[in-house]
């Protein structure tokens, strides 16, 4: 057992679940195996504890790397702002500077507020649109963190949020009295939502959705949920945290020429440093003026510096063009070795995130073989790809090479009728699950 994982057994034990992260617990992915701790990254290539170094074509930071790790430009501005001070008593000026930037990519926007992370964001977001409402009551459609606002959705069914990303999440420790105030659809489901409307037509003050995940959004549907609540008087939330930045330069509903009254972004915005933004039309955002909204680390330079430097290097390189192109090829690489290796596979999701699943009666099983396999062989990979501009034809080369010999390895086990026989640890979990 190397040093990373002999450490995770002693978090386990003093830390809640493991890490702070459902996505970085190694159960996650890799049980018993998975080296669970970094000693630094660069590129695309991360060493652990142990100083064994991996590709990553993973999660690369779950999302927020899209420039690479430890991306020359974004660290040497971060520089300067620490050692100019990160805080002060007096407000830094980046940030005034990035709500300009913000609003003049997304020209419907007047303007933003900041924060710090994804999940905290999503709950101003929200926060500020039943302020303008006064209506508790909101529609919602994919994942959106851990916020009270968004769990209390399982308070009254235990399986509301299970097409939503991660199923299992518990909402105990929410308050039940929320039960009943964030009612979920689905993605391109255009007659569930009507009928939801046409349900809670009185009492809906948000609507809440990613502009895209796993699926690009069919005719009419985007459409149709933008002129409902724009005739209802209902804020449009679009959460754009996880596709913000990759499909083009700011939130991916640019694509679709729709305007939301609010939108949300984290993770690539800055490229592995903490931030988070909330922009919005000047009607709807000027409600945070009648409500509490406010924390001193939404301050710190750090943030809004990584951010410009970020999204300066996005516009000048043309990156969400690179992913699309880097994201394309790994899919048709799962496709062609697959059918190769005579595995069936899914392949889904939009190119620069994307992913593939096991058309198996043991899909978690597969996916965990994989996982050894491909760590064996220098790479940590699961059964999805968030591609990032550090990731060169000789890293995806060499990751399809690999790709190739674990789909021979687990199709040969598969007629054995054992692939469980191959694993070295525990089958991977599949969601939220208490850690005993």
């Amino acid at each position: 057992m190397g040093l990373s994982q002999s450490l995770y057994k002693k978090a386990k034990k003093i830390i809640p679940g493991g890490t702070q992260l459902l996505s970085k617990r190694p159960e996650m992915i890799l049980p018993d195996l998975w080296p669970a701790y970094y000693k630094k990254a660069k590129g695309c290539e991360v060493w652990d504890l142990d100083g064994n170094r991996y590709i990553d074509m993973s999660y690369m930071g779950v999302g927020t790397c899209i420039l690479g790790y430890a991306d020359d430009d974004v660290n040497d501005a971060v520089k300067k702002a620490i050692n100019d001070s990160s805080v002060a008593t007096l407000n830094c000026p980046e940030e005034v500077e990035l709500a300009k930037v913000l609003c003049d990519i997304h020209q419907w926007a007047d303007m933003a507020r900041f924060a710090r992370t994804g999940g905290e964001a999503m709950a101003m977001a929200v926060r500020i649109a039943r302020a303008k409402t006064r209506k508790d009551m909101l529609l919602f459609c994919g994942y959106h963190g851990w916020h009270d606002w968004y769990l209390s959705a399982n308070i009254s069914d235990d399986k509301a949020l299970d097409g939503h990303l991660l199923p299992g999440l518990n909402p105990r420790g929410g308050p039940r009295a929320l039960r009943g105030t964030s009612i979920p659809f689905n993605y391109n489901n255009t007659e569930e939502f009507l009928s939801l409307i046409k349900r809670y037509k009185e009492d809906i003050g948000v609507v809440i959705m990613e502009s895209i995940r796993n699926h690009y959004p069919k005719k009419d549907f985007m459409e149709t949920v933008r002129k409902i609540t724009k005739d209802l008087d209902i804020v449009l939330v679009f959460d754009e945290i996880t596709a913000g930045w990759r499909m083009t330069t700011g939130g991916a509903h640019l694509l679709f020429n729709i305007e939301p009254d609010i939108a949300v972004f984290g993770k690539a915005i800055s490229n592995g440093f903490p931030m988070a933004a909330v922009i919005g039309k000047k009607e709807v955002m000027e409600a945070a003026n009648d409500t509490f909204i406010s924390s001193t680390y939404w301050t710190d330079r750090v943030g809004p510096v990584a951010a410009l430097a970020a999204i300066n290097k996005m516009k000048k390189k043309n990156v969400s063009q690179y992913l699309e192109k880097t994201g394309k090829k790994v899919q048709e690489g799962w496709k062609r070795l697959a059918a190769k290796n005579d595995l069936d596979i899914e392949v889904a999701g939009i190119a620069p995130i994307t992913h593939f699943d096991f058309n198996h009666k043991k899909p978690l099983v597969l996916k965990t073989l994989f996982a050894q396999l491909m760590l064996e062989r220098g790479f940590l990979a699961t059964t999805a790809f968030y591609a990032s501009c550090a990731h060169k034809e000789i890293h995806i080369k060499k990751y399809l090479q690999a790709t190739d010999e674990a789909f021979s390895f687990i199709a040969k086990a598969i007629k054995k009728d054992n692939p469980e026989k191959y694993l070295r640890g525990e089958v991977c979990h599949s969601g939220f699950r208490r850690l005993t």
